[in-house]
């Protein structure tokens, strides 16, 4: 089956794509911790001392325990790291802790059937359990695939033997990074080839009676990820299959951009129902992950079953859920900017009260050449004091090295003598407001035209059907009033407090714009108390993954600085637009072959300033070649004290000194002409 005859536009991932309702899977026990079914979202983690050095392992794992740990995975790469997992333990156990441990298995189907013995769950990765990794491409008749599978299965059936007897169960955890010669020959290093990587195995399980099963689909890019795990929901929805789904972003990295990556991925498919139990993959300590990962599911807890279809409308939705395709969208001229028409995503400030010229200025004050800068300021005008203040910092802000577009906010009627690069309009819903003036001024002046519409308190039931979310209909009523009015180029928000309603309540309106073919941008608000870090990252990152938004804007009480950058970190983590160096790294384990938290600092600290340069940091190969393909670079640990450099997934230097690597890998970014230097310091 070629990839060209999967038609997969119209399949279902989900019960709604306009309410909530978790996908109903069956429970796996991991030990004494039920995972699927009627259980609360779990969450785990991984350890990162080596395997075999039990009192580290049992140490962290205790600190793990502490922070709200449920789940733990350890690597174990060998039959001998297996069998450690008794002595870890027997560890654990003296100190009174009971904890599922899961045995992590590359490569090493020997290693599995000893881990089995020991652990509470094997993971097992398909692109590399029994099937050799010679990245090669080779074409395979159907006899020929049927022959590898076959030769596969008569290795993994006595795991899965030994795993049924022992009431063990097993994780199949596909990764984007690492999938087979032989599932990249057919399907290519794609969603679909993740999937049907997976469902060979579980092909294989069912048919030896065994459904202890959980899966995960995981990539660095959470676009990717959360296209392969709606697929994989899809596909066991037309197969009947209700196995529960373990969810990750792998590679995310540190600090606050690890936590947006996560939070975006994550969040996207937990809005849908889909997860079971959660791992967030930082690279940092692991303690460090849990408190994030408990902020996302308790977001998750109690908000509804498994109900009835909630939503009133009929609508199909507009989305191919399962690839990156954004509904064509009209180019609009914003001053220096463009936005929409495919371009990055822009980003705008609103300041609220009285219009001030030096606050406007300050926030495009040139401090560094890489400074965050706003591309859009939004500015109210509600008196002729205010209308003076204006062309002050229009003359004055085209002195600024980046000029932001100056977008003038009308509470009513425009006020005369207001040359702006977009005029924007406040609506509150249920009021019958005239948007002729401000429609007519637009459509004259060839101006842009921004509506953002209010939504007031309304009943819980009319929050859950959104085909009677009134802010949506209405909106769409005061912009076809003004198209009908002239304004060829209009911009349509929403100001939703509640950020699943925000989600559902955009993917609505997009939908009903793809129904009528409107090229209409969609300005993505995240209102005053939804600028929490995750919220914002779910209710923005889970649209822009969509393609939902030519632009952004953060509110709050907080800094404009911080939700500026928050703003610009959101969009780089979902794709939508890079304005720093991206950096891909893996979470450590036991396997690294290096320090990866402070090897990935300092490459940073090097390379940091790059902006839209793709690096990878990672500790060994396991899921490394097919996150590397996502990378410009990559810095990958070949063993002790070794490093390999890449240029995407080509390896072009091998076994580097760890002490000299980093200058390599910056002479390596400097001949391929994606080297600029670091702003001098106090510049």
């Amino acid at each position: 089956m070629m990839l060209a005859e999967h038609d997969t536009r119209h399949r279902r991932y989900c019960t709604d794509p306009y309410s909530y309702q978790r996908r109903q899977t069956h429970e796996v026990m991991v030990g004494d911790v039920g995972v699927g079914g009627s259980n609360p979202l779990r969450v785990q983690s991984m350890t990162t001392p080596r395997t075999r050095d039990i009192d580290a392992q049992v140490a962290q794992s205790l600190r793990l325990v502490e922070a709200g740990c449920e789940i733990i995975r350890i690597t174990t790469p060998t039959p001998a790291d297996a069998r450690a997992l008794r002595d870890i333990r027997a560890g654990l156990e003296a100190k009174g802790v009971r904890v599922p441990l899961v045995a992590d298995i590359h490569f090493s189907p020997n290693a599995a059937m000893e881990a089995a013995l020991w652990a509470d769950k094997v993971r097992i990765n398909p692109g590399n359990f029994a099937d050799a990794k010679k990245f090669a491409t080779e074409e395979y008749s159907a006899h020929e695939y049927q022959l590898e599978l076959e030769r596969i299965a008569d290795k993994f059936r006595p795991l899965v033997e030994r795993c049924k007897e022992r009431g063990v169960s097993i994780r199949i955890g596909t990764n984007h990074g690492s999938l087979s010669d032989r599932i990249m020959t057919r399907y290519g290093d794609t969603p679909l080839g993740m999937v049907e990587s997976a469902l060979e195995f579980v092909r294989m399980c069912e048919a030896w009676g065994y459904r202890d099963l959980i899966l995960s689909m995981k990539a660095s890019n959470p676009k990717v990820m959360v296209a392969a795990y709606r697929l994989l929901a899809a596909r066991m929805d037309e197969l009947g299959m209700t196995y529960p789904f373990h969810l990750g972003v792998t590679e995310a990295g540190n600090g606050e951009d690890g936590r947006i990556k996560s939070a975006a991925g994550i969040g996207s498919l937990l809005e849908d129902g889909i997860g079971d139990t959660v791992r967030v993959s930082l690279t940092e300590d692991p303690e460090f992950e849990i408190p994030v990962a408990h902020e996302l599911v308790r977001r998750y807890t109690n908000v509804g079953g498994t109900a009835e279809r909630l939503s009133t409308t009929t609508l199909a939705d507009g989305r191919n859920p399962f690839e990156y395709s954004p509904r064509p969208t009209r180019e609009v001229a914003l001053g220096p900017h463009v936005l929409g028409g495919g371009n990055p995503a822009l980003v705008f400030v609103r300041l609220e009260g009285a219009m001030s010229m030096t606050a406007a200025l300050g926030l495009n004050r040139p401090i560094g050449r890489d400074a965050l800068r706003p591309d859009a300021l939004a500015l109210p005008v509600v008196s002729t004091a205010d209308r003076d203040a204006w062309h002050n910092v229009r003359l004055n802000s085209g002195l600024m090295s980046v000029r932001p577009a100056l977008i003038a906010s009308f509470p009513a009627e425009p006020i005369a003598d207001v040359d702006a690069d977009a005029y924007h309009r406040m609506l509150h819903q249920g009021e019958d407001e005239d948007i002729a003036p401000i429609a007519r001024r637009a459509a004259e002046s060839g101006s842009a035209l921004m509506l953002e519409m209010q939504a007031t308190d309304l009943e819980p039931a009319c929050q859950a059907e959104l085909h009677d979310f009134p802010v949506v209909g209405e909106l769409l009523r005061y912009a076809q009033q003004a198209e009908a009015l002239g304004v060829v180029q209009l911009i349509l928000a929403m100001r939703i407090h509640d950020r699943a309603h925000r989600i559902r309540a955009y993917r609505l309106l997009d939908s009903l714009l793809r129904e009528q073919h409107k090229d209409w941008n969609l300005h993505i608000v995240v209102p005053p108390g939804g600028e929490n870090l995750i919220d914002a990252s779910i209710s923005l990152g889970s649209l822009l993954c969509d393609g939902i938004g030519s632009s952004v804007s953060v509110e709050g009480e907080t800094p404009h600085s911080e939700r500026l950058r928050l703003a610009f970190n959101i969009l780089q983590a979902s794709g939508a637009r890079l304005t720093k160096t991206e950096f891909i790294a893996c979470p450590s384990c036991g396997r690294t072959l290096f320090d990866l938290q402070s090897t990935t600092e300092r490459i940073k600290h090097r390379t940091g300033h790059l902006k839209g340069v793709k690096i990878a940091v990672m500790g060994c190969i396991v899921n490394g070649l097919g996150e590397l393909a996502d990378a410009d670079f990559g810095y990958m640990g070949s063993g002790e004290g070794k490093v390999n450099l890449f240029v995407g997934k080509t390896c072009v230097e091998k076994n580097l000194p760890e002490a000299v690597a980093d200058e390599r890998l910056v002479t390596l970014i400097k001949d391929h002409n994606r080297w600029i230097d670091p702003p001098e310091a106090g510049a």
